[in-house]
């Protein structure tokens, strides 16, 4: 057998237990987790960076420090963010579990597995993302030895008529997760959009990336800190009990 041949192990495994639930309970922040981080937005036209800190008020917690080109739907991407009531909760992929759903098909390949799934909508989903939810592949890259996901990549595998008309020719969208070396959870440290979409004699191409450049994870007061220990303590007791 050559040594380049390389084997992938194929099996079909349930998400609620092993690595992979191992790696869902490393995204499921709690929702006291708070984030202060610096992102740079790209497209093909502009780059916009802005510093976020959810402990500033509410008139300066979000400040464009970088600015180059034009991209008006860059901007009015980075104002809708700017006005959630939470804009670090978009790094903390904390409703995967549901959206990954009960069972998964798993290739090891190694270093990794490739983890493939049906997208299942959640609570937080819009109409749109469960549209694309039936018409995209899934799958996640999880490192078995850390228990961590490392990326998530959503593909549309062949043309289709859009929910409002036209077709949309292409789609991709996939982010890439870190891990908080402070108290282990998950969240994404890049986004990239790629899509290119017909209508009305008219092509539309739409590709962007948002990268974060500097984060910091804390607790939204000393309480919850304190509460999530007294609970991580109290998990790791039971667990030490049961062996």
């Amino acid at each position: 057998m050559g040594s380049g041949l390389l084997i992938a192990l194929a099996y079909q495994l349930s998400a609620q237990s092993g690595p992979v639930d191992q790696a869902l309970r490393a995204t499921e922040s709690p929702d006291t987790l708070r984030a202060a981080f610096t992102i740079r937005l790209v497209s093909d036209d502009a780059m916009r960076e802005f510093r976020f800190d959810p402990r500033l008020d509410v008139s300066e917690r979000w400040q464009l420090v970088a600015s180059r080109g034009r991209d008006d739907d860059l901007d009015e991407t980075a104002l809708e963010w700017s006005q959630e009531p939470a804009p670090d909760g978009r790094l903390f992929p904390d409703d995967l579990r549901p959206s990954v759903g009960a069972r998964v098909d798993v290739s090891d390949l190694g270093a990794a597995w490739r983890v493939r799934f049906r997208h299942h909508p959640s609570l937080n989903d819009t109409e749109l993302d469960a549209w694309f939810a039936e018409r995209v592949d899934a799958e996640a890259w999880l490192d078995p030895q850390s228990g961590r996901f490392m990326r998530l990549d959503y593909e549309l595998p062949h043309p289709v008529r859009g929910p409002k008309g036209g077709r949309l020719t292409a789609f991709e969208q996939s982010y890439l997760l870190e891990s908080d070396p402070n108290w282990g959870f998950s969240y994404v440290a890049s986004y990239s959009l790629s899509m290119t979409a017909k209508g009305g004699f008219r092509t539309i191409e739409r590709h962007y990336t948002a990268t974060v450049t500097s984060i910091e994870i804390f607790f939204a007061n000393p309480q919850a800190e304190a509460d999530y220990e007294a609970r991580r303590q109290s998990a790791s007791g039971r667990g030490l009990a049961a062996r």
